[in-house]
């Protein structure tokens, strides 16, 4: 029981991460990422 306490906090500690990672490096505003200058509407 002690292992998988470990490695439920580890994987929250990592989901964590990664969700930080992706909110400060990765996304872009709406009118960034739906720029599509060779794309007819």
């Amino acid at each position: 029981m002690r292992v998988f306490t470990i490695a439920c906090f580890f994987a929250a500690i990592v989901a964590l991460g990664a969700a930080a990672v992706l909110e400060t490096f990765v996304q872009e505003s709406a009118a960034t990422a739906f720029a599509e200058p060779g794309v007819r509407v």
